[in-house]
């Protein structure tokens, strides 16, 4: 069973910045598509961003122009960048990856989670 566990989550002022990392067991996230999502209070789980094997990123409109992901796969760890933050992007922040190296949207295609980490922003 892979795993994933995120670290980088913690407080910020509104307008600053934060950089979330997720370390993988094995190849996952060499080898397969892997996301970020994230859940605040009262909401749905929300996608982010996902990047796939080949290091292929698309990005949901929340977080274009502020968020970036990527990956080291030589210490199998993916990474979100987050700039820009605001008091709407407080929520436990989760990455996900898929059985398969190509990316599909939604949550329902990824079988694997971490633990989340949680962002609060203050303003």
């Amino acid at each position: 069973q892979e795993q994933l566990v995120e670290s980088g989550g913690g407080s910020a002022e509104a307008g600053g910045s934060l950089k979330l990392a997720c370390v993988g067991t094995g190849n996952i996230v060499k080898g397969n598509c892997m996301a970020w999502f994230r859940q605040a209070p009262g909401k749905a789980r929300e996608e982010l961003a996902s990047i796939s094997k080949d290091g292929y990123a698309t990005y949901e409109d929340s977080a274009k122009g502020r968020f970036v992901i990527f990956k080291d796969n030589a210490k199998n760890s993916l990474y979100l960048q987050m700039g820009s933050l605001t008091p709407e992007d407080t929520a436990v922040y989760y990455c996900a990856a898929r059985r398969v190296s190509y990316c599909t949207q939604g949550a329902e295609f990824f079988a694997y989670w971490g633990q989340g980490t949680e962002v609060t922003v203050s303003s």
